[in-house]
């Protein structure tokens, strides 16, 4: 991490050093950040978020970070500015795959993932929570899209940019190219 000169890059590898989930975690603590529920942080609020997720960097370099997702300068930043700063670059070969996975959950073709698309490509009854009677269906298909939702928008409907979001953090825990499209194609049944 002390050879990355770019702040953004510094943030995103203390992120990542927390494991795949590290960026969402982030986001995630994003939401508690939010002091004021403004759905947007200021810099007080950013540096205290920063801190609390154990992020080890001074004012100053946190205040570089700052201005360089508040990219409007209107002294706060948004949820979704913030987690494009972090993510990482990927591959357009990760994308098209990431993009490939998506499509299939989207069985309407409508851009969003609901229940009504898992129920035909997702077999709830094989959930162990289901099976002992402590979920529905309904439960378990609303449990795996929270997964990939947006930390402030839990609302059941899963977009392409919260997928890619969920799977850019995946992604920068695998070197190998060829590695993550196997992955994918393999989970996904691609």
């Amino acid at each position: 991490m002390a050879q990355s000169t770019d702040p953004i890059e510094k943030l995103r590898l203390q992120c990542l050093a927390k494991g795949s989930a590290g960026i969402k975690g982030l986001g995630r603590t994003f939401r508690i950040m939010d002091d004021d529920g403004s759905r947007t942080l200021d810099f007080k609020e950013f540096l205290k978020g920063l801190h609390e997720y154990g992020v080890n960097m001074d004012k100053e370099e946190a205040l570089k970070i700052f201005s360089l997702i508040d990219k409007d300068g209107g002294g706060t930043i948004d949820f979704d500015e913030f987690l494009q700063a972090l993510r990482p670059p990927m591959s357009s070969a990760r994308k098209q795959v990431i993009a490939e996975a998506f499509r299939k959950l989207d069985r309407t073709g409508d851009g969003v993932v609901t229940i009504e698309d898992l129920q035909s490509v997702y077999n709830a009854t094989h959930h162990p929570k289901y099976k002992t009677g402590q979920w529905t269906q309904e439960q378990v298909f609303r449990a795996f899209l929270d997964s990939f939702d947006s930390p402030y928008e839990k609302d059941g409907k899963v977009t392409l940019e919260e997928f890619t979001n969920y799977y850019s953090g995946v992604s920068a825990s695998i070197d190998s190219d060829s590695y993550f499209l196997e992955m994918m194609r393999n989970a996904w049944k691609l």
